[in-house]
């Protein structure tokens, strides 16, 4: 029994060992995936340059992602699971949530083609059939949800104006954010995305009577 115990054991670390390539070998795969998609988009982009580029034959490639719609998908899940895991500790209240918008572009503007990717993506699916339209979708009526039941807990515990309508805006914030990285994205050096942000977050801030 020990020696069927001991071999299991040794067995199990092999797996764990191949377990763990295979997840950095499936992270360089998405890294490479996005930076083809940063400079072709997704629709002309080929999985077989994504596969050249991190060393792999396109059979290499595809036992990890079978399709090119399974590897898109799984680059979506993942920055979706980042970007929940940072901006969650920020959604305590509504000051915090729109100075977490703040803290969420200082960051995003540390990782530049990884954005222009997501906005490219983003712009693609706006396409009849694209694989990303509803992921897309949802994220957008996520995050317009998610900011108004904020702007609504302020009006209910009477923090701000009864009046503010929370819909409203939730969708002048994502339209400010977006308007902003799209700035930024064409031309990074010249146009301080952060800071547009945070100059209209103070204002914001000010006019809801949250900050003096």
């Amino acid at each position: 029994m020990a020696e069927f115990s001991e071999s299991m054991t040794g067995q199990d670390e092999k797996r764990r060992r191949r377990s763990r390539k295979g997840e950095a070998r499936r992270a360089e795969i998405l890294t490479a995936a996005m930076r083809r998609f940063a400079e072709d988009g997704y629709q002309n982009a080929a999985i077989g340059d994504v596969a050249r580029d991190v060393g792999l034959s396109l059979p290499g490639l595809l036992h990890h992602f079978p399709t090119k719609v399974d590897l898109l998908l799984a680059i979506l899940d993942k920055r979706d699971l980042e970007s929940e895991s940072f901006i969650g500790p920020y959604r305590s209240d509504l000051r915090g949530l729109l100075k977490g918008m703040v803290e969420v572009f200082r960051r995003n503007a540390e990782m530049v083609e990884v954005i222009r990717a997501f906005a490219i993506l983003n712009a693609e699916s706006l396409m009849k059939d694209h694989p990303a339209k509803a992921w897309f979708l949802d994220r957008a009526t996520q995050l317009q949800n998610d900011i108004a039941a904020t702007f609504e807990e302020a009006v209910a515990d009477d923090s701000i104006d009864g009046e503010i309508d929370g819909r409203a805006m939730a969708a002048e914030l994502i339209a400010v954010m977006d308007g902003l990285q799209m700035l930024w994205l064409r031309d990074p050096a010249r146009f301080d995305m952060v800071g547009g942000l945070e100059a209209y977050i103070s204002r914001l801030l000010v006019s809801l009577g949250l900050e003096g």
